[in-house]
């Protein structure tokens, strides 16, 4: 994975192998992409054909074992700020495979 360095103390969004997603705050990382976020939640996004809605689940500091990490990306604030998450409706992103 490329150098994080430059993500430090920004939003975050990071997809994990099991397909969760989580935003916080980038606050440590390390060469085998271990990361460490400060207030993150994660976002839990029901399907269109269920009746509950989507929930962002407070976690505070978490801890992301390098090779749990698929995808890591700045979080545009001012847009995601806007965004009703409960109302959000999406598909399942499934998980990765080891073989």
């Amino acid at each position: 994975m490329s150098n994080l360095s430059g993500y430090i103390n920004k939003k975050v969004l990071i997809i994990t192998a099991d397909s969760r997603t989580l935003v916080g705050n980038l606050l440590s990382c390390d060469q085998t992409t271990n990361l460490v976020l400060g207030q993150t939640v994660e976002r839990v996004i029901r399907s269109a054909d269920d009746a509950e809605l989507s929930t962002e689940v407070p976690l505070g500091l978490y801890l992301i074992r390098g090779d749990n990490v698929c995808v890591v990306g700045l979080v545009d604030e001012p847009l995601d700020e806007s965004i009703n998450w409960e109302e959000v409706k999406g598909s399942a992103i499934g998980g990765i495979k080891h073989t």
